[in-house]
């Protein structure tokens, strides 16, 4: 019998404080529970706004510990509680000076698996992320939860195939990709690069953007969060482009086989081909 996961993300604009963006989000994790969610991810720095939209150091106190900070802790409890794998965008503090654009991957029984670190940082008008992050230094790591295997990607990370591949390679079933894209700069790529991803290599994914406008620029995230089957067809609607939205799918996990014993990419790819795609 094929096996069904009932997957969630969740999109929403900034309320203007971080306890209350916190608690909105364990609102979602409760709503998404109540609905039979196995797992759900949230959005690129969900605790606080886009605040890469300016340079200011005043926004390094957003940066946490992970995973020995209070907001880790506090999404480990719920996780516990709710019998729910969940993956966390964060700000991380590795020590004072060192910074990074990190998910951490919580199981259902609340234990910490690991993180990711964005590898690929942007520095453009309304995306100035080199004044608060290093580029990541994880790998391509894919977590074994209690719903399978599952793999982060974040946001500007997405226009890089290499990264994809590597998740597939370690295995991923299910990559989610967090990010805070705005409309009129990537809208023609949003709903083209994560399909077209999940296509090349046989797995889910499920893309998550925030919304609204927010007062440290005129970046307008236009939300659009969906989920997309190795087929590159969405599973059920894609979200509101203003509105924040719960969005919870059933992913029909059998199709990964049925894809993969159609079409052969793993068995046909020519490693020894590709040295030069790893040229400076």
């Amino acid at each position: 019998m094929s096996r069904v996961i009932r997957a969630a993300l969740f999109q929403t604009a900034w309320t203007g404080d971080k306890e209350s963006m916190i608690q909105v989000h364990e609102q979602a994790v409760r709503d998404a529970a109540a609905q039979g969610a196995q797992v759900m991810c949230f959005q690129e720095l969900f605790y606080g706004p886009y605040f890469c939209q300016v340079q200011d150091p005043a926004f390094y106190a957003y940066a946490e510990s992970v995973p020995d900070g209070p907001t880790v802790e506090r999404f480990q409890r719920l996780a516990r509680e709710h019998g729910i794998v969940l993956v966390l965008p964060m700000y991380e503090e590795e020590q004072p000076g060192v910074l990074y654009n990190t998910a951490a991957v919580i199981d259902a029984d609340g234990s910490y698996l690991g993180k990711y670190r964005k590898t690929h940082i942007p520095q453009v008008r309304g995306f100035w992320e080199k004044f608060y992050f290093r580029p990541g230094n994880s790998g391509w790591p894919v977590f074994d939860t209690a719903v399978g295997r599952v793999g982060v990607y974040i946001c500007y990370d997405r226009h890089f195939p290499e990264g994809w591949r590597a998740l597939g390679l370690e295995g991923a079933e299910i990559v989610f990709n967090p990010s805070a894209t705005s409309r009129g700069l990537s809208g023609y790529l949003w709903q083209l690069e994560q399909p077209a991803a999940a296509v090349a290599n046989e797995y889910f994914v499920g893309a998550i953007n925030r919304v609204g406008v927010e007062e440290l620029g005129d970046n307008d995230f236009y939300g659009t969060t969906y989920f997309v089957d190795p087929e590159a067809q969405f599973v059920g609607e894609v979200a509101s482009d203003k509105e924040t939205e719960l969005v919870v799918r059933d992913l029909d996990m059998g199709k990964l086989r049925e894809v993969r014993d159609r079409w052969q990419f793993y068995r046909d790819r020519a490693p020894g081909a590709y040295s030069p795609l790893t040229a400076p």
